[in-house]
């Protein structure tokens, strides 16, 4: 694309634009509209048409390589993708959800009661080949979430922090590795 000094151009992968006041070879002198003063490569920028002039969005502009790179953008997939099909198994491990009464139980006890259901519904969604499971552990003093920690390392699974929004701080979501038989 051939530029001149006065053109109008937006900056392609920034939030600029501005008028051209200067041209060196493939450099180009570009003032913004805060009167800053930057320099580009010509392949960096694109021209603002006329009737583009006052644009609120950059995404309005009608440029066929802006548009490639707004597509390019929109491809790239997460490594993370959930689809609708994907059988997350949600375990609760609060204790009032997993014992009708505490009555004669000490800390201990509960935790191993926590900790025991944890292992065998890992167990469970191995032999079921069920790839996710979310413990709701709660926030507290963390001793549940760092026992739960060292029982994960025993198993073929990574764990990580489940959803802030859904769960808040006090979830682990699990992604079991399936081996391909």
């Amino acid at each position: 694309m051939r530029f001149e000094i006065g053109h109008k151009v937006a900056v392609l992968d920034d939030v600029l634009k501005g008028t051209i006041i200067g041209i060196s070879n493939e450099e180009i002198s570009l003032e913004t509209t805060d009167g800053m003063v930057l320099k580009f490569n010509a392949s960096e920028l694109v021209k603002i048409e006329a009737d583009q002039n006052e644009i609120s969005k950059y995404s309005d502009i009608q440029n066929a390589l802006l548009y490639e790179k707004i597509n390019e953008k929109k491809k790239a997939k997460s490594v993370f993708t959930k689809t609708k099909n994907d059988i997350v198994l949600e375990v609760d491990l609060h204790i009032n959800q997993l014992t009708k009464s505490t009555k004669g139980m000490d800390n201990y006890d509960m935790l191993t009661l926590q900790l025991d259901t944890a292992r065998h519904k890992i167990e469970f969604a191995i032999r079921k080949r069920i790839p996710k499971i979310v413990f709701i552990h709660g926030v507290g003093k963390g001793v549940l979430k760092s026992e739960l920690q060292f029982l994960f390392n025993k198993y073929p699974i990574k764990y990580y922090d489940a959803s802030y929004q859904k769960y808040g701080l006090g979830a682990t979501e699990v992604y079991i590795y399936q081996n391909s038989k």
